[in-house]
């Protein structure tokens, strides 16, 4: 082996940074190895979803302030700009968005932009924040295929089911997407109505088999020629969906799911603080999970406005006390990043706020809601929940199997914040009428129209709309959009971000 060069390439995705090169040089070994970049920047997981998988995306842009991906994001719209056509219309709302879309524009404009001449294919472009709706990503999800990625981890659209799905001494790696004919039809499915559909798949499948009997040997060659094959693939997909139900159900009686989920929905609907409160003393001093504590003590900081100092000094506490003296750093993130905050004096006022508000009209009430955010930050999560209605009126019991609006990817309980900008914004073609929902979201909103494109309704390409999610979506947000496309007779092309983050386990030190 002696004397023999060796010649090392290092390759960068998706991009090339100069730290890096900086790096090897201070290492001495920058002319040892020869740097390259493969630009990798949309990774189709399904017909209606293109992630571009930066699991690091949201801490570095949202905690540490590094904007080193928006080069990416940008150079992913002009990917798709030259493959579908310019854009009919690109909205917008955040601070990422808006640089996102402006670093965008300029890279067309340096460019000579191959799409250009081509027949337009999307008729509409959302760029959203993260941050814009953080509630959202704080609740517990109820749809299947969100329950599985709580449960086992989706990466890269595909799953490893273990032994106590696969009912065996082996895992199995399987691809999530509409392909799987079980998968498909109960991915978007509350869970409550998943486990009637698999048994009434299995009683259906059971039915197939039994044709055999009574066949002549023709009829029985076709049979297993044509059919038997798809069965056989089907019956084992459903196996594998039943044992994954019975894993989650396991996992979530453990952690009093119900529970859990009522105790969120009080805090949503801004009922039954202190009792809410008592759960989640009661939740760490379980140790029933250290993530889920977490979780609903930032759902608690965002839907409040922020903790009562006491509460806050009180639930800290506690949770170091029984997790350990080394999440005060995740304490610290969380804090900066405005996830579980403490309020300072004179917050509190947003109780008077809201009660003073029920007793005048919606006009005098913005005027004392002007008053109110001049004294303090008010509590914005309310203010906009009640201007959008993201909590529904319910006369009776909601309906899960036969869903009315976006609220049953939440039980009925709550409207994702997010998808109802997006359907607000396409509804009104525009912010005109959102002013006031704008400001309470801190503005940086944007709606520009591309003057090449035709803007007719009516138009295939306008019934294709784009929702991009800078920092991550959950799969209760793709469930909602999905309804939102049949209701409206739109299409998503994809749902394009980092990786599908919820809860704060971004943010965790290490």
């Amino acid at each position: 082996m002696s004397g023999r060069s060796r010649k090392y390439k290092i390759i960068f995705s998706p991009q090339k940074f100069y730290a890096c090169e900086m790096v090897l040089e201070e290492e001495g070994v920058f002319g040892d190895v020869t740097c390259d970049e493969w630009s990798f920047y949309l990774l189709p997981l399904d017909e209606d979803i293109i992630s571009m998988e930066l699991p690091e995306f949201f801490r570095d842009y949202f905690l540490e302030g590094d904007h080193r991906w928006i080069n990416p994001v940008a150079r992913a719209l002009q990917l798709l700009n030259s493959l579908y056509g310019p854009f009919g219309k690109t909205y917008g709302i955040g601070r990422c968005a808006k640089m996102s879309y402006e670093l965008w524009r300029d890279l067309e404009e340096e460019s000579e932009s191959e799409g250009q001449g081509r027949k337009p294919e999307i008729g509409h472009v959302f760029l959203m924040d993260r941050d814009t709706d953080y509630v959202t990503a704080l609740c517990s999800q109820v749809v299947y295929e969100g329950l599985v990625d709580d449960t086992f981890r989706i990466k890269c659209g595909s799953v490893d089911f273990g032994p106590d799905v696969t009912s065996s001494d082996k895992s199995i790696k399987v691809l999530l997407n509409s392909q799987d004919k079980v998968f498909s039809q109960i991915r978007n499915e509350h869970f409550s109505s998943v486990f009637g559909f698999l048994s009434q798949k299995s009683r259906n499948l059971q039915a197939q088999y039994d044709r055999r009997r009574g066949m002549d040997i023709k009829q029985m060659k076709d049979f297993v020629s044509q059919e038997l094959k798809g069965l056989k693939q089907e019956h084992r997909l459903l196996s594998l969906h039943i044992g994954a139900c019975e894993s989650i159900m396991k996992k979530k009686t453990k952690q009093d799911f119900q529970e859990t989920i009522k105790a969120e929905h009080a805090l949503l609907e801004g009922f039954d603080i202190r009792e809410s409160t008592s759960f989640i003393e009661e939740h760490i001093d379980r140790q029933v999970s250290p993530i889920e504590s977490l979780r609903l003590m930032c759902l608690l900081s965002i839907t409040e406005n922020g903790l009562v100092p006491k509460d806050y000094r009180s639930l800290k506490t506690q949770y170091l006390q029984s997790y350990g003296p080394e999440h005060l750093l995740t304490f610290h993130n969380l804090k900066r990043i405005g996830l579980l905050t403490e309020q300072s004096a004179g917050e509190t006022l947003t109780a008077v706020e809201s009660k003073v508000s029920k007793l005048v009209t919606d006009r005098a009430a913005g005027k004392i809601t002007d008053a109110f955010n001049s004294l303090a930050r008010k509590s914005n999560f309310r203010a906009i929940s009640k201007k959008l209605g993201l909590i529904p009126r319910l006369d009776g019991e909601y309906d899960l199997k036969m869903p009315r609006d976006m609220a049953y990817v939440f039980g009925g309980a709550y409207v994702p914040l997010s998808c109802k900008i997006i359907e607000q914004v396409l509804e009104r073609r525009g912010w005109q009428g959102l002013e006031e929902v704008v400001r309470l979201l801190n503005g940086n909103e944007f709606c520009v129209s591309d003057s090449t494109v035709e803007d007719n309704p009516a138009c295939e390409s306008q019934r294709v709309v784009l929702a991009v999610f800078l920092g991550g979506c959950t799969f209760s947000e793709i469930a909602a959009l999905r309804f939102l496309g049949k209701e409206r007779g739109t299409r998503g092309l994809g749902r394009v971000g980092s990786r599908r983050e919820r809860g704060v386990p971004a943010l965790q030190p290490g």
